[in-house]
């Protein structure tokens, strides 16, 4: 295994500091990047993707504590160092409690600076551990997206926590995955990871398959049967797709996580339980308890921690990595020589929609693969797989027209086509504005009279 070492951004427009504070913390096993100004930090975070960022106070343009505000917003679980020659109690006091992870003074003591950034990896989950252990917890999960790597930290720090972790995310998008990553990191770790998918199962079926039950509890049951929560013991259990789960059992669930202890069906002795619970789900459950099919009590239990799951299309980046990941292990199991995707063929891929986000993009490379009779793979294979799902990523001149378009449509809808006043509501002249419209094709006397047309379609 390789040695993980620290990355860290270093930003200064004193480039002699920069450059002296490079050398001390590289020379401490540290990764260094550096950055001359705010901006410049900020054009470095998704390249660099470090797990810690130093910055000084005072910098022309964008100082320390605005850069601070934009690292938070974009990755809110990576911590941020303050250096100030200018430092006072109240500006420590301020930047602290806008998350701030610490304020250090101008000149920095080497000792006291070493001291605070090993507090901060380790707060953050990015601590150095023993040589090449540090990335076992997420092997599994391929990405060079910053957006996962945001995700990845905040699930680290969720892991330790011991907290309910729920996982949001489109279906396809990974979220056993993740979840079998925050078991892995956790100090369950040793014990059993468990999954459950609440919408396979029937409902009858359900609380015996969680909660076990006893032998001649209901017809066809032969003998005892443990359940998934004993199964679980001292581990994790997964609940994917919790919004499925009936009401009645809803209740029985949140009982268990009150009470630390369950009773199977068909029995009268409890059993104590000890299992933390990861759930997972594809709908907004806040409408689900909006709408009364979700219990609001079992909802703010499950929910301690929530970590939404980028869809594939949000993160384009991983596609050739995924893409490359998938070819290699199912090419290796079906044991074709195949090398990789030929230019045409990557391109294809980076232009799809993908609606079943990263298990549709396995379907379509297990298909080529199965396909394929040359050493790459073309571009017609992974077409057909792709089918209707293909749609092009469009060029910044074409999803300003199909902007332009649906804005003067609607403009036309709302104005029921009177051109002044939609030409006021654009902020444009009127003259201009038909000449929008008639680039657009957008004609006016269409939408006259069209709210009874409206009220009659189905």
């Amino acid at each position: 295994m390789t040695e993980f070492r620290q990355r860290i951004l270093l930003v200064d427009d004193d480039t002699d500091l920069l450059r002296l504070l490079s050398i001390r913390l590289a020379g401490a096993g540290f990764e260094v990047a550096s950055a001359e100004s705010g901006e410049e930090a900020l054009a470095q975070l998704p390249v660099v993707r470090p797990n810690l960022v130093i910055t000084d106070l005072r910098m022309s343009g964008m100082d320390g504590l605005a850069l601070f505000e934009a690292i938070r917003s974009a990755q809110s679980s990576l911590p941020v160092i303050i250096l100030t020659a200018h430092g006072s109690i109240p500006d420590a006091v301020a930047a602290t409690r806008r998350g701030v992870f610490s304020f250090l003074t101008k000149p920095v003591d080497s000792k006291e600076l070493l001291r605070e950034i090993q507090r901060a990896l380790s707060v953050s989950g990015g601590g150095q551990e023993a040589v090449g252990e540090e990335q076992l917890w997420r092997a599994e999960i391929i990405t060079q997206s910053p957006a996962m790597e945001d995700l990845l930290s905040k699930a680290r720090l969720a892991a330790e926590s011991g907290a309910a972790v729920m996982i949001r995310g489109e279906s396809g998008t990974g979220k056993e995955l993740l979840a079998r990553a925050i078991h892995c990191a956790s100090n369950r770790a040793e014990h059993p990871f468990v999954a459950v998918n609440c919408g396979a199962i029937p409902d009858t079926l359900l609380e015996s398959e969680l909660f076990g039950h006893a032998k001649g509890a209901f017809t066809g049951a032969l003998r005892d049967y443990p359940g998934l929560f004993r199964s679980a013991e001292g581990g994790t259990l997964f609940l994917d797709e919790i919004g499925d789960m009936p009401l009645p059992l809803q209740v029985k669930l949140l009982r268990v996580l009150q009470e630390k202890q369950m009773r199977p069906v068909g029995s009268v002795a409890t059993i104590p339980v000890d299992v933390r619970i990861i759930s997972a789900t594809h709908r907004r459950l806040e409408d689900e308890v909006a709408a009364g099919r979700f219990r609001e009590d079992l909802y703010y239990r499950l929910n301690v921690v929530s970590l939404e799951l980028p869809g594939l299309n949000d993160r384009r980046e991983d596609i050739p990595l995924l893409a490359n990941h998938f070819l290699h292990k199912l090419a290796g199991r079906s044991g074709k020589k195949i090398t990789g995707f030929a230019p045409e063929t990557m391109e294809v891929l980076l232009q799809a929609a993908w609606p079943g986000n990263i298990r549709q993009l396995i379907n379509v490379v297990e298909q080529a693969v199965a396909l394929s009779t040359t050493p790459l793979i073309h571009a017609d294979l992974v077409k057909d797989a792709i089918q209707e799902n293909s749609e092009k990523i469009p060029t910044f001149g074409e999803a300003r027209r199909r902007f332009e378009q649906e804005y003067l449509v609607r403009l036309m809808t709302i104005t029921r086509g009177n051109v002044s006043h939609a030409a006021r509501l654009a902020g444009r002249n009127r003259t201009e504005f038909y000449k929008l419209l008639s680039r657009h094709h957008v004609v006016p006397a269409l939408f006259k009279d069209s709210s009874g047309m409206r009220q009659g379609e189905g």
